[in-house]
């Protein structure tokens, strides 16, 4: 017979789930690990075809030639609008999860996804104003929203220990919806299809995401918005730290993303087919490497991970700098790809570093055992939207600093080094936050080691 604290994840109407307590591993290895799984598969699915529909329009300017009237910094600006709208919705959606259910909510954003890619498959045409098509950008900057809400509802579902490999998958499939789109796009330009034939061919995966939602995910019942948590997570200055860090990676690999084919055209003359041929490459690799950077660390460390890997990302930058001041295409896109796998391996490291730097201000404040658990939870969840926003502006910084780069110039150079300048800053303000010192150091209560167990920020 099971005991209450193991009990089967019971549903009500609505595939509501009453208890669920994954720090219990009885119950995790019962029932709560197949539950979680299941619900974080069709998750992915949702996500990965937000972030395809967020990033479409990286490859809709590779179709728009001189026949559109458009020029290469109206480029930049079509695209960064989609990125500033995926950002700034991240927030809102974050808070939906616990307001109307983690299925009912992916439900909902799937199907919301309808709009701005009927909306762009209307006005996909020579001829129509550079302010419909800003406006169809800024449409499908809602895609970006899925984002948030699934790592809401996703880090609700697993239990501390599992959850940079959780997050790392979560956010890593969603992510591959980025070279997913170029690839399609690619296949239709080289079949010389229309932007039209890609946009149609969203549309019904678009529906078949919602309704998998529908017939397979669940809610968590005990999942609420909790106001003093926001509000704490808003007033905590690790939140804004984290942003700022995760501007490096996820801004990077979102801004590079919407990017890298505008910058191969306009840069080094390539041709549609010619930049598509490579634009997804980068995505997607550092795509799938993003759950090797939750896993790594899981096992070393977010921070010691994330250190490292702001020195690697500045070296590659400094490689595109010389590349680009050289004119080499092979060098700049080998350094590019490379930078690509960097942004994604850091995606996964920094993120995991969210809920072990609330977990160790619980040790730090006293707290211990499932206490510890619920205040890390709470914290690092209310912060996870805000954190996700926030870098995700980072993709509108990049695109905004290619566009002023080649008005100014001519080419990205001035750009990349303003990239390098700002990864030097982001491995000073890790090793200076959580690798210099153990966390709390100076607010420790007077605790024994041996009452409270103690967690250091170069753990997380």
């Amino acid at each position: 017979m099971t005991s209450p604290n193991t009990a089967p994840a019971s549903s009500k109407g609505g595939r509501w789930i009453e208890h669920w307590d994954p720090e219990d591993e009885a119950f995790w290895n019962e029932t709560g690990e197949k539950v979680a799984r299941r619900n974080l598969l069709f998750s992915v699915l949702s996500e990965h075809i937000g972030f395809s529909i967020w990033t479409v329009w990286s490859v809709m300017v590779l179709f728009m030639g001189p026949e559109y009237g458009l020029t290469p910094a109206d480029k930049f600006f079509i695209v960064s609008m989609a990125t500033l709208v995926g950002a700034v919705v991240r927030v809102p959606y974050t808070f939906a999860v616990a307001l109307f259910g983690g299925r009912n909510w992916t439900i909902v954003s799937a199907s919301l996804l309808l709009v701005p890619t009927v909306a762009a498959f209307v006005a996909m045409e020579p001829g129509t104003s550079f302010t419909t098509f800003l406006v169809c950008a800024m449409l499908a900057g809602i895609g970006g929203g899925n984002f948030a809400s699934s790592m809401t509802n996703i880090n609700a579902f697993f239990p501390l220990r599992k959850k940079g490999w959780a997050l790392g998958l979560n956010a890593g499939g969603g992510n591959i919806g980025v070279p997913v789109v170029q690839l399609v796009g690619l296949a239709v330009i080289g079949a010389s299809g229309g932007p039209r034939v890609l946009l149609g061919i969203y549309i019904p995966f678009i529906v078949v995401a919602a309704v998998l939602a529908a017939v397979k995910m669940d809610n968590i019942a005990s999942l609420k918005n909790d106001t003093g948590a926001a509000k704490e997570s808003v007033k905590d200055a690790h939140t804004w730290i984290m942003s700022f860090l995760y501007i490096g990676t996820f801004g990077s690999f979102i801004g590079y993303s919407f990017a890298f084919g505008l910058v191969l055209q306009t840069q080094f003359g390539r041709t549609p087919l010619q930049a598509a041929y490579v634009t997804f490459i980068g995505p997607l690799l550092g795509s799938l490497i993003r759950p090797v950077g939750g896993a790594l660390a899981d096992r070393y460390g977010g921070a010691r991970i994330t250190l490292w890997n702001y020195v690697a990302m500045a070296a590659a930058t400094g490689v595109i700098v010389i590349a680009s001041m050289q004119k080499s295409l092979p060098l700049f896109t080998t350094a590019f790809i490379a930078l690509f796998v960097l942004s994604g391996l850091g995606n996964g490291s920094t993120f995991k570093m969210i809920p072990g730097i609330f977990q160790a201000k619980a040790l730090a404040k006293g707290l211990y055992g499932e206490e510890a658990a619920a205040y890390g939870r709470r914290l690092s969840g209310a912060s996870m939207g805000i954190i996700g926003a926030v870098g995700a502006l980072g993709g509108l910084g990049i695109n905004l600093a290619f566009r002023q780069s080649f008005l100014t110039v001519g080419t990205g150079t001035g750009a990349f080094v303003s990239f390098l300048a700002f990864y030097g800053v982001c491995f000073v303000v890790t090793w200076a936050v959580y690798l210099r010192r153990p966390a709390g150091a100076q607010a420790e209560p007077a605790v024994s080691a041996e009452a409270k167990p103690r967690l250091s920020y170069a753990e997380v």
